[in-house]
């Protein structure tokens, strides 16, 4: 049977593309990772990554087994938690990605206060803007307004995560201001990369998908304002980076008859994680904190 700590080197090095940079998260010499990862093909009789150069890539038998290893080691883990003595309290280490702009402006506030809480809990906190699979990333929880899911995740919903759609007056008395949603075929976009190139919005008839030709895109709705501002273009950005704007009248609102279909902010946690003590601890901290999102309250 393959050593655990075989199936954790293939797992890390999986995850972070390559040995040296599992070397760096596991502590040990890439030499050892190798080793451990040489292993268990030689274990299993069957190669796990394509070699080259400049990547490792996962082979299908990998990519076969990536998901069944993760969930045998986080169960793992599991139990391993479990066995505890309750006299212990919280503790333990938890491993947290959050969007870059609402983790700046928020999530990591919110951390910071339950960590001072709990002084037994040490804590990664990862800013990025893509959404993630907490199972695969080895993550505990992943907090996100992506609409993705994942099998063998648990989602929780914290909040809505509403959007809006803005342009600068300038930008309007140029190029005339858009009555519908198809519209926005003729004028130019600003665009949220991680969302894609497909902006839809709710009508009394149902949603309307308008694919645009973006002008500029970015993963960073911050840049997307300033682009804004700057009379760019038509961007859908969270209404809390906005709100200054409007008030001044640097932004204003386009196509207010024609909401953007709502996302919600959520957690997302892989079910052989969800009992341990620490993730539904911070889980319950977290739901506390954004059940009134933290922007209406500033």
């Amino acid at each position: 049977m393959p050593q655990l700590i075989d199936i954790e080197a293939f797992l890390v090095t999986a995850r972070t593309g390559s040995f040296s940079a599992a070397a760096r998260d596991l502590s040990v010499a890439p030499s050892v990772i190798t080793k451990r990862v040489g292993r268990l093909e030689d274990e299993i009789g069957s190669k796990l990554f394509v070699r080259s150069t400049r990547r490792l890539t996962l082979t299908a038998e990998a990519e076969r087994m990536r998901p069944r290893l993760q969930l045998l080691l986080g169960e793992l883990d599991e139990a391993l938690s479990g066995a505890a003595p309750p006299e212990r309290g919280i503790r333990g280490h938890l491993r947290i990605k959050s969007p870059t702009t609402v983790g700046t402006l928020f999530v990591g506030q919110s951390i910071v206060r339950f960590l001072s809480e709990n002084p037994a809990i040490t804590a990664d906190l990862q800013l990025v803007d893509k959404s993630l699979n907490p199972l695969e990333e080895g993550l505990d929880i992943a907090l996100g307004a992506l609409p993705q899911s994942y099998a063998s995740v648990i989602e929780t919903p914290l909040c809505p995560y509403p959007r809006v759609l803005v342009a600068s007056p300038g930008y309007l008395a140029r190029n005339g201001t858009p009555t519908t949603p198809n519209e926005l075929v003729e004028h130019r976009c600003l665009a949220f990369l991680p969302v894609g190139l497909s902006w839809s919005f709710e009508s009394n008839r149902g949603p309307i998908v308008v694919d645009l030709h973006a002008t500029f895109t970015v993963n960073d709705s911050r840049a997307l304002v300033s682009a804004a501002c700057e009379g760019l273009g038509v961007t859908s950005v969270p209404i809390f980076l906005v709100q200054d704007q409007l008030g001044s009248g640097e932004l204003v609102l386009v196509l207010e008859d024609f909401p953007i279909s709502p996302f919600w902010f959520k957690a997302m946690v892989p079910r052989n994680k969800a009992h341990r003590p620490e993730v539904v601890a911070m889980l319950e901290h977290l739901k506390a904190e954004f059940d009134v999102p933290p922007w209406e309250r500033a």
